[in-house]
């Protein structure tokens, strides 16, 4: 093979019966495939006879090379999570172990083998997948069946059921799965959540939904659908599920697979195979679609019910629920009374900051180390928490609004866990950076003087800017807050000013970030999270939530304008951002249960 080129990576899993399928699958696709490329496939199994692997690798060219890997000791290590069903193999799975088995590739593509390849198959592979896990196209069984759609969005968990993709045809964004921790939430959810529908294709979608590139449909052309398509439009025809031209004659665009099939040294036995596929076997196909209707219907009526098994075992502390549950009450009635600045946690007491007790800029010897170490165990401790799923960031939209900005900038956020400051320091290293800048976090002052343990030492010296309720602190702060952002530095202020856990709203802002902002000429970035239940419970016993980290462009102050004019105007621009996110995500309007809806203006 020519090192020169490009390499692209293909998959292919199969058993030893699908052989002669495969070979059709690797015809067509080398055949159509760019000569300006090197292609390196392989083949996932775990029974392949070496007869059968000599056949297909008589395929390989200059520029296509074909390799067999099996799988069977891997595969033993999880061969009891693996639920199937019907023309469900162990096979089927393979694909989910690709991110953490082949640490050389970025980004691979996965194909089924019941298809024929009649594009260029470069074409799909240089698909723009940005931070997406997946790049695949709508299923077409479930765009055009109701109870599928049904199935989808209730079962699934998809929230649009035209954004459930089909799995066989799959660019897959390997480097974003492994940030992902993708096979360590897959294996867990095989242990909480049994899909028995579309099995691996359910759990894909439910672990990627949100961060899918869909691709169109002539890339996963399935003869499910009666429809007239032209050749040159048509780039993959995927066989899938019964409609197979070697069991029935009656299969659209059968004509293609068995071109292809005469250029192997298949065709005999393919014919075979048709020949001998009895009617008993057509009817229980033709059977089989009617039986997944119904085992679709019966998911969608126990929704809530018994369908999911959470591991939610007696080791959860119910004293932490309780107070979990009270917290949740004590926020319904603030929001009640419209007292959205107030926390619904406990704060820690107030001991008064002097400016001898803090050094903002970490300008002390003592300062300076305890602030490395401290970073460093800070970034251990984020580190820890993504893999352990207690934190979950499922994508980060926007990430060029941060990267493009080339000042310093008050980033705003909405504030509702205390693992929010994270979430934003995984953003900042995302973008690159943290390499250059720092990110500085607005913390209350009884968090630095008086928050015990790891965290106390992280409010302490991580970087952080306390307020204070002493005159003479608060000045030094300023100054602070103004060398920060004059030497392009970046401070995050939730401009909420409390923490309500898990409040999906955005609540009234306060003018201290906009102040900051237009004091220094610099602008606001502002960021809204989102979330939605994970499978992974947390020690209170409530799903950890999967967050989308929305950041938008930066607003900046108007040198024509008062600060105070700049103030309010940038205020409202954040807020109306906020709120359009939060509408366009929960599909709902944003209102507040406040009983004095006054209460709510003059934030």
């Amino acid at each position: 093979m020519n090192k020169g080129k490009n390499v692209i990576p293909i998959f292919f899993a199969i058993d030893d019966g699908y052989i002669p399928f495969l070979a059709v699958a690797i015809k067509s696709l080398i055949e159509n495939a760019s000569k300006e490329y090197e292609y390196i496939i392989k083949v996932l199994h775990t029974n392949v006879k070496e007869k059968n692997v000599r056949k297909i690798k008589k395929f390989e060219t200059e520029n296509v090379n074909i390799e067999f890997v099996n799988l069977s000791y891997y595969i033993k290590k999880v061969q009891d999570k693996l639920y199937t069903r019907d023309y469900y193999t162990n096979t089927t799975y393979f694909r989910m172990f690709l991110p953490e088995l082949y640490p050389q590739y970025d980004k691979v593509l996965y194909l089924d083998s019941d298809i024929v390849v009649l594009g260029d198959i470069s074409q799909l592979y240089n698909t723009e997948i940005g931070t997406n896990l997946v790049a695949a196209a709508p299923d077409d069984i479930i765009q055009y069946n109701k109870v599928f759609q049904e199935y989808a969005e209730k079962v699934v968990g998809v929230v649009k059921y035209q954004n459930y993709f089909n799995a066989g045809i799959l660019l897959m964004n390997l480097d974003q799965l492994r940030k992902f921790n993708f096979q360590d939430k897959f294996l867990y959810l095989l242990g909480t959540v049994k899909f028995s529908v579309a099995q691996d294709q359910d759990y894909l979608n439910r672990l990627c939904k949100g961060r899918v590139t869909l691709i169109n449909n002539q890339w996963d052309i399935m003869p499910v659908i009666n429809r007239k398509i032209n050749k040159e439009d048509i780039k993959i025809i995927h066989y899938n599920f019964a409609y197979k031209p070697w069991r029935f004659e009656d299969v659209q665009y059968k004509e293609y697979f068995w071109e292809y099939a005469r250029k192997t040294e298949f065709l005999d036995e393919i014919q075979k195979i048709k020949d001998s596929y009895t009617e008993e076997e057509r009817f229980q196909d033709r059977e089989a679609e009617k039986a997944l209707r119904e085992l679709a219907q019966k998911e969608n009526s126990c929704v809530g019910d018994d369908r999911i098994l959470r591991k939610v075992n007696n080791n959860f502390n119910n004293e932490k629920t309780k107070e979990r549950m009270q917290i949740i009450e004590k926020i319904e009635d603030l929001e009640k009374q419209g007292k959205f600045d107030v926390d619904a946690e406990e704060d820690p007491p107030t001991i008064e900051l002097t400016p001898d007790n803090v050094d903002y800029l970490k300008t002390k010897h003592y300062s300076k180390l305890k602030n490395r170490v401290a970073n460093r165990m800070g970034e251990r401790f984020l580190n820890g928490i993504l893999k352990d799923n207690k934190l979950i960031i499922k994508n980060i939209k926007g990430i060029e609004n941060l990267k493009n900005l080339e000042t310093g900038a008050m980033i705003t956020c909405n504030h509702f866990n205390p693992f929010d400051s994270f979430s934003i320091e995984e953003v900042f290293r995302t973008a690159g950076k943290s390499k250059k800048h720092k990110l500085y976090k607005v913390i209350r002052e009884g968090n630095y003087t008086n928050f015990p343990g790891l965290y106390g030492f992280f409010f302490r010296n991580c970087d952080t800017l306390p307020l204070s309720s002493n005159k003479r602190t608060m000045v030094e702060f300023v100054k602070a807050v103004d060398t920060i952002l004059q030497r392009g530095d970046y401070i995050l202020i939730y401009p909420e000013q409390s923490l309500w856990w898990n409040y999906k709203k955005p609540k009234p802002l306060k003018n201290g970030a906009f102040k900051l902002a237009s004091r220094n000429n610099v602008p606001v970035l502002p960021i809204f999270i989102t979330m939605e239940d994970s499978d992974f419970l947390g020690e209170d016993g409530f799903p950890v939530q999967e967050y989308i980290i929305n950041i938008k462009p930066p607003i900046y102050p108007d040198e024509n304008l008062s600060q105070k004019e700049n103030v309010e105007i940038m205020k409202d621009k954040n807020f109306e951002i906020w709120k359009k996110v939060y509408e366009e995500f929960y599909e709902i309007p944003l209102e507040y249960t406040t009983i004095d809806k006054e209460k709510i203006g003059g934030f």
